[in-house]
């Protein structure tokens, strides 16, 4: 069993569905598993995955959306961690796998790193906390493709919840980092860079993570416990909050 796996989701992006690939094929480092979930598209995506059978399983089938394609690739996956890593995601460089393995080895529950987001031929670096506590998760959260998760947590607080549009994968850090138990440790290295160019600004997205994070909280708190700790944070207003728009905008390339 691989330590790590791999999962891509798509949908008609094969332009950035190429990309993603070509960065994981050329690590240095290739004792993992990898896996593309394809949402049916119409253009060329199905073509790109047929060139590369360094991919162990992809599908093309429709699904209900980000979360519901990213649970058929949890389904099929067997390494002891997860990275997901969406299409037009890109490891920052080929030795990212081979500095994250040591760092594996030591079995926490969750290892997350740093972004690297370009746009108009401009790269921004941006750093992850060194520790994860309850008032960063209520500003912030893990940047999803620099974090790896391990997959013995989906069998034991659930997949991520379809229910969510666009933070699912919020509310599964939430539903877990609440737990007793549950552990986390900073890689300070930078894992996933993002294209950031040609993202719009769309006001409803916006209003629907504000949404969709307040809910997450509520499901897995009571209204009682919850309202005592936004009492005591400035919710909503972290420093951190136009970076997770970014990456919610960029999850926009799957259909909801």
């Amino acid at each position: 069993m691989s330590l790590i796996s791999i999962i891509t989701i798509n949908y008609n992006n094969s332009v950035g569905l190429k990309k993603t690939i070509d960065s994981v094929v050329n690590q240095s480092f290739n004792d993992y598993e990898f896996i593309v979930i394809d949402g049916k598209s119409s253009d060329d995506s199905v073509n790109v995955l047929k060139q590369f059978p360094r991919i162990n399983f992809w599908v093309s089938e429709i699904d209900s959306g980000i979360y519901d394609a990213q649970n058929k690739g949890i389904v099929k996956a067997k390494g002891k961690y997860l990275l997901f890593l969406n299409s037009g995601d890109v490891l920052a460089n080929r030795e990212v796998l081979k500095t994250v393995i040591p760092f594996l080895l030591g079995d926490k529950s969750f290892y997350y790193g740093n972004l690297l987001l370009e746009k108009n031929g401009v790269t921004e670096k941006h750093l992850a906390p060194s520790t994860i506590n309850i008032d960063f998760l209520l500003n912030s959260t893990f940047w999803h493709p620099c974090v790896f998760i391990k997959s013995d947590l989906f069998k034991s607080f659930g997949l991520y919840n379809t229910a969510f549009k666009i933070c699912g994968d919020y509310e599964f850090f939430v539903r877990c980092l609440i737990k007793p138990k549950i552990t986390t440790e900073y890689i300070n290295e930078f894992i996933t860079l993002f294209d950031g160019n040609g993202i719009s600004n769309d006001s409803s997205k916006i209003k629907l993570q504000e949404l969709e994070r307040e809910k997450a909280w509520n499901e897995n708190l009571s209204s009682l416990v919850f309202d005592s700790l936004k009492k005591q944070n400035s919710f909503s207003r972290s420093k951190y909050v136009s970076i997770i728009n970014t990456i919610q905008k960029l999850r926009g390339k799957q259909r909801f």
